[in-house]
């Protein structure tokens, strides 16, 4: 069995020259490696948090009742970091933010604009292209969400609802829910909210889903609202944190992001492991039960490409074939792919066992942080057809990841479709060479 490389640099592993700190990385769930359409810029699948040259956090320090002439100085300061609490049309409390040097802030939305990291966009279940994500009418915040990361040692970090404009301001306007805290200082939700789930035992083999939680402006912990943009907030979770733990879900209403420390990426499989486990799979030569012809599953480059090689599944039972057209006069070898469209999905009768149900082509799943250990793959998502390890496959078919603005539904981390069958998943049955 392979052994991953340690190609993640972990805090501890970090000299004090030119490699900086990495504290971690933001992962969105339903690509498998990479946007559709290529990562450009700071529009990606995954964001690298590493220390920054100079610190860039804050943190509160003066609070201004009512419009004040100070208040109005602090919203127009462009140097000036600050939170502007609309409590009536004529009342504003504004918060002004102080630099902090033991910090560094991540900003992380919809909006291009340049306070913002990391650019997020809806994440449309299955969608091959990002053209498929235009028409959709996006719920996620322009500045969603901040992570501030400690710059020393743990490197703890720790994650806020909204983020700062351009203008270094954040507006709560009169319908967010915001309140006055019991230490006289102001706090709210964003309209659509961020959710945040921390599963229990971390992100191993032991891991188990977490409760989800709602996170404050200030990063304090609240029970979940009774749909994403109530006015009322739910109750206040004193004895959780704001902090991430390696394997955090935050979700921003219309995309979820994982969250991995760089010390948990240490231990994940790298892609050259999951390389070496698809060479190793198509060494043992597969075969289709029927056609006798060897599978083979594509390079990791053609991870969407269908290819004549491509090993299908009945999803029902887990019987591994060849691509087959039962009663047709096309040649064998070639895939049809209006053909094959129309297969997908439909229910199919297993040759080997009777058993009935969706035929669909596998693909690896790419995206090596998604997986709980780095065992062989050998299970597959139901309907879609990713394949990764069992444990990975039992731990995501576990997670209610939020569904619009008050549903909750497992889906594959690769290609965010939603499970279906009784598990969500199946044990893939390969049959050998027969020489």
């Amino acid at each position: 069995m392979f052994s991953p490389e340690q190609e993640n640099i972990s805090p501890s592993s970090t000299s004090s020259s030119k490699v900086p700190v990495k504290y971690g990385e933001l992962m969105v769930l339903g690509y498998n490696g990479s946007l559709p359409n290529g990562d450009r810029g700071r529009r990606k699948s995954r964001f690298s948090l590493s220390r920054r040259p100079k610190a860039n956090g804050v943190r509160p320090s003066t609070v201004h009742a009512a419009c004040t002439a100070q208040a109005a100085k602090a919203i127009s300061n462009k140097d000036q970091h600050s939170i502007s609490y609309t409590l009536s049309r004529g009342q504003t409390v504004v918060v002004e933010y102080t630099h902090d040097n033991n910090t560094d802030m991540f900003q992380i939305g919809r909006s291009t604009e340049s306070p913002i990291d990391f650019v997020v966009t809806d994440t449309v279940a299955g969608s091959q292209s990002n053209s498929d994500t235009q028409s959709v009418q996006s719920t996620i915040s322009r500045f969603a969400c901040r992570v501030m990361c400690q710059r020393t040692p743990p490197y703890t970090a720790r994650i806020y609802a909204a983020g700062f404009d351009s203008s270094k301001n954040i507006f709560l306007g009169e319908k967010a829910a915001k309140w006055k805290t019991c230490d006289s200082q102001m706090d709210g939700l964003t309209t659509n909210g961020v959710l945040v789930m921390h599963p229990r035992h971390g992100f191993t083999e032991d891991s188990k889903p977490g409760v989800w939680r709602e996170i404050s402006v200030c990063g304090n912990v609240f029970t979940l609202r009774e749909t994403r943009s109530a006015q009322q907030r739910g109750k206040m979770v004193e004895a959780e944190s704001q902090e991430l733990v390696d394997g955090s879900l935050i979700d921003l209403c219309g995309a979820t992001l994982l969250w991995r420390t760089a010390e948990g990426l240490s231990r994940t499989p790298t892609v050259k492991h999951l390389e070496a486990l698809r060479q190793e799979i198509n060494a043992a030569r597969p075969q289709c039960p029927v056609g006798f012809n060897t599978l083979a599953f594509p390079s990791m480059r053609r991870k969407d490409t269908p290819d004549e090689k491509q090993p299908w599944v009945y999803l029902q039972c887990g019987h591994v074939h060849g691509y087959h057209n039962w009663g047709s006069h096309r040649d064998r070898d070639r895939l049809d792919r209006d053909q094959e469209e129309r297969e997908q999905g439909r229910s199919r009768e297993c040759p080997m066992c009777r058993a009935s149900g969706p035929y669909v082509p596998l693909w690896l799943g790419c995206e090596a942080s998604f997986y709980l250990d780095t065992a062989p793959p050998t299970h597959a998502f139901s309907p879609c057809g990713h394949v990764c390890s069992e444990k990975t496959a039992v731990f995501w078919s576990q997670i209610p990841l939020p569904h619009g603005t008050h549903t909750f539904h497992a889906a594959c981390p690769f290609c965010a479709q939603q499970l279906s069958g009784e598990q969500g998943y199946v044990r893939l049955i390969f049959q050998g060479p027969l020489d």
